[in-house]
């Protein structure tokens, strides 16, 4: 958490988070919310893998050009 003071001597704070981070508890609720959606692997994959070159950052995902 990061605090900053305004001019009219007010605190305010902010979180910051990392997605790349916090992806194994970002994958953990995924896999807890498609328990409980009934989807299958298959689906489970597909949401767990999605977007993952904007979650986890571009340099660590290696792409193979069909």
């Amino acid at each position: 958490m990061s605090l900053c003071q305004t001019s009219q001597t007010r605190q305010t704070d902010s979180y910051t988070i990392y997605a790349r981070k916090s992806k194994p508890i970002i994958d953990r609720i995924d896999e807890l919310l498609a328990q409980h959606y009934g989807l299958t692997a298959e689906e489970l994959d597909f949401i767990i893998n999605y977007d993952i070159k904007y979650r986890m950052g571009q340099s660590q995902i290696t792409e193979n050009p069909v």
